[in-house]
């Protein structure tokens, strides 16, 4: 999956609603991403790092394709 505009220089995006943290450079499944981006319910991370993203208490997506 191309990485979206929105996601340019960021690879780790976090769900608001869930909690969960994807990594965008790895996910495969388009409809995931294209529903957060319509529901305008994500965040990035700062540092963009998986370790950032646990640190606020988001957990890493296991689905397929991440």
């Amino acid at each position: 999956m191309e990485r979206p505009s929105q996601f340019e220089h960021h690879r780790w995006v976090g769900d608001k609603r869930t909690r969960v943290v994807y990594d965008v450079d790895a996910l495969t499944d388009t409809e995931l991403m294209d529903e957060l981006l319509a529901s305008k319910q994500f965040l990035c991370f700062g540092p963009d790092t998986l370790a950032e993203a646990r640190n606020r208490g988001y957990r890493a997506y296991r689905g397929t394709g991440a």
